[in-house]
């Protein structure tokens, strides 16, 4: 596993695979960071579907009102919904949405990320301004390579826990 510099602000993604390290970026968006760790720390994200899977593309996860697929899963409605908590405005950094980023799934609206975020699985830099960037894989991306494609996947992919490396 990658060498842990702020465990604080690392969140570790249990896939059937094995784990994906990512390094939350709270310098360049600190409202997603923080968004992030709530929801792990509440255990939100545990048993969540990836909902939106496109090759060559994303990754798309993190519908806690209906993605979670030991608790009210609705596979038709899986991606339209985010967590209790108010939305969080837009975080719009110069980082390029690379290969392994973690970007903030949102409506038309800047302002409306969530709960649901990409992990991108090539450079997608026409996404650049558009979605804030507030992590990177630092580790197991080919985890994040080997999950179920589909818009929805017929057999969807699902987070198994996600923790704050602090915590672990």
């Amino acid at each position: 596993m990658a060498e842990i510099k702020d465990p604080e602000n690392t969140i570790i993604v249990e896939l059937k695979g094995g784990n994906v390290v990512i390094e939350l970026l709270p310098d360049v968006a600190p409202q997603h960071s923080a968004r992030m760790k709530e929801l792990a720390r509440g255990g939100e994200y545990d048993n969540v579907a990836f909902h939106r899977v496109i090759d060559g593309f994303m990754a798309q996860t993190g519908d806690v009102q209906h993605g979670d697929m030991e608790d009210g899963f609705n596979l038709r409605m899986a991606g339209t919904g985010g967590s209790s908590l108010p939305n969080v405005p837009a975080e719009f950094s110069k980082l390029p949405h690379d290969r392994g980023t973690l970007g903030a799934a949102r409506s038309q609206n800047p302002d409306s990320a969530n709960s649901q975020f990409f992990i991108n699985f090539k450079d997608n830099h026409f996404l650049n301004g558009q979605y804030t960037v507030y992590g990177r894989v630092i580790d197991g991306m080919e985890h994040v390579d080997a999950i179920t494609r589909g818009e929805p996947p017929a057999s969807p992919d699902r987070m198994i826990s996600v923790k704050v490396a602090a915590d672990v």
